[in-house]
């Protein structure tokens, strides 16, 4: 039964404790981590919520699992002790208790918040746990440790091509508005004026408080994704867009070029390096913040739609192969490996 000593993976008895923040609203990052939560529960962990306000718990905990508060969670040197990062402050109970403190790094960007003035990292005894490649290197440059790395899944039932995308007259451009909202309305604005020189007719979708399967769906009916989040730790609007068979446009906020390729040369080259992967290119990237490069990107692939041919088919496949390696059972794999090193 949850919350009780079972032999789990290895035969070990471990527990593991997950910090989750008191945010006012389901953000991506909490999502996550109750999804690793349920992850561990569901590979045999003994798993606990610890929270700090009990009395105001996060929405949409995972069903089944027992939840202590931070001041009771009663952690001893036995245990895994998962924080977030930019909630260092979370941490003191567990490295009083000696346990084995985890920071899961969602995004590169928070990894120092919080840290007290003249405290770093590497003063401290934790570890790391990396949610795209790209913030394991950052972390990297940051600490001279490379952690492993723990990516995010989504869901092929929900997020996935229609049988027939629309005809592209005009081509949908999908967006989300609460993603630096004033550079995606400069790019809009960009292509406007300059539609009469380069004959492209737009559609805008702004996709925005709707449910998950509301997203799926606006996706579904839109041919290119201009994604404008940065910084981001490995951006999910722009991989469920992909599994919904569009086309990327716009920024990677770093911790995107986990899964983002360009198509064809050009393409922004960010400074860190990319690491292997099976699939080809799925997106016209810019630098981060780079309006021109984002509008040139946006009109590259408004233009792969309406040429279509070879090339269209060849990226399709690509954004899909790109989808297909971030499926639950790829993070439940991940999961097995890495907690087998920690508890085993």
């Amino acid at each position: 039964m949850p919350g009780s000593r079972q032999p789990a993976l290895g035969g070990v008895l471990a527990r593991t404790c997950i910090f989750l923040p008191p945010l006012r609203a389901v953000s991506g990052g909490l999502a996550v981590l109750a999804e690793v939560a349920a992850g561990l529960a569901g590979l045999g962990q003994d798993v606990v919520l610890v929270l700090r306000d009990p009395a105001a718990p996060p929405l949409r905990l995972p069903p089944g699992l027992p939840a202590v508060a931070l001041d009771a969670a009663g952690l001893t040197p036995d245990d895994v002790y998962v924080v977030p990062e930019g909630w260092p402050n979370a941490l003191a109970p567990g490295l009083a208790a000696g346990a084995r403190c985890l920071v899961y790094c969602q995004n590169w960007a928070y990894f120092h918040n919080g840290l007290p003035d003249g405290v770093t990292w590497d003063q401290l005894p934790v570890s790391f746990l990396a949610v795209s490649d790209p913030v394991a290197r950052y972390i990297e440059l940051a600490t001279g440790t490379l952690p492993s790395v723990l990516r995010p899944a989504i869901d092929p039932a929900l997020f996935s091509p229609p049988a027939q995308k629309p005809a592209p007259s005009p081509v949908r451009v999908g967006y989300m508005p609460r993603k630096n909202k004033a550079l995606a309305t400069m790019i809009r604005q960009t292509t406007t004026a300059r539609a009469a020189r380069t004959g492209l007719a737009l559609e805008w979708i702004a996709i925005e408080g709707l449910p998950r399967e509301g997203v799926a769906e606006a996706l579904r009916a839109c041919h290119v994704f201009l994604a404008t989040g940065f910084p981001e730790g490995c951006p999910l609007p722009p991989l469920e867009a992909l599994a919904c068979g569009c086309i990327v446009a716009g920024f990677a906020g770093f911790g995107g070029f986990d899964y983002m390729r360009s198509i064809g040369p050009g393409g922004h080259v960010p400074s860190v390096s990319l690491r292997e992967v099976p699939w080809g290119g799925n997106g016209f990237y810019a630098a981060d913040n780079d309006v021109f490069g984002a509008t040139l990107a946006l009109e590259a692939a408004a233009r792969l739609w309406l040429d279509g041919g070879p090339a269209l088919a060849a990226a399709l496949e690509n954004a899909a192969a790109t989808a297909a390696a971030y499926g639950p059972q790829a993070r439940q794999e991940a999961l097995a490996a890495i907690w087998q090193t920690l508890v085993g």
